[in-house]
């Protein structure tokens, strides 16, 4: 990770633009068919959690505008993307889990239930700093149709909120919202970002 110029960079504009604003974040909501990912946790007994977690990351490494994000009041570039879950811990509390993305699934997934295990038992979050995170709360016990990430003023990070899964005859389907910080990227870049994650979860 290295702070960059934002002159130098094709987000120049939106940083003169969005680094002050009140509230500079966006919200975008999406329906995704989810029939595959449910068919393969199902299949191989894979969590579809982390299937989710892999489909992000590897959308999100598609769409160049990931790598960037502003941190205080400086725009920082980083080389690496990793994904955020929380985690129920033992004292029936939760924790933070930044997990490192890697295009390698039966990576992922290994590093997924070793990290997740890891915090869940010691009730310490497991915090990434030198990648640059997207967070993700799941609450699949849950039946919602949206959810607005806060806005802390602190962490800019994109962020994605979604519950139950929905069961048809046809088709499994889960609503997720996704919120960005404009500074990061705009509306067709997030759009963009989320056909990718359509894209990849049908191509799992």
């Amino acid at each position: 990770m290295r702070e960059v110029n934002p002159k130098d960079t094709t987000r120049a504009y939106a940083f003169d633009m969005w680094m002050n604003a009140p509230m500079p974040m966006v919200t975008f909501f999406k329906t995704l068919d989810v029939s595959r990912l449910r068919r393969i946790s199902l299949k191989k007994g894979l969590k579809f959690n982390m299937l989710m977690l892999w489909c992000i990351g590897k959308a999100a490494t598609q769409v160049k505008e990931f790598f960037m994000l502003p941190v205080g009041d400086k725009l920082i570039r980083y080389d690496t993307i990793a994904v955020n879950t929380i985690v129920a811990n033992s004292q029936g509390e939760v924790s933070s889990c930044d997990i490192p993305f890697t295009a390698d699934l039966e990576a992922f997934n290994v590093e997924y239930l070793r990290l997740t295990r890891q915090v869940a038992d010691t009730c310490e979050n497991h915090d990434l700093t030198d990648s640059m995170i997207i967070g993700t709360s799941a609450l699949a016990q849950f039946n919602i149709d949206g959810a607005v990430g806060m806005y802390s003023g602190i962490f800019n990070n994109p962020f994605m909120i979604w519950g139950r899964y929905r069961k048809g005859w046809f088709k499994t389907t889960l609503t997720v919202s996704f919120q960005f910080h404009h500074t990061q990227m705009d509306g067709a870049h997030a759009a963009r970002f989320l056909d990718f994650l359509q894209k990849e979860i049908n191509n799992l």
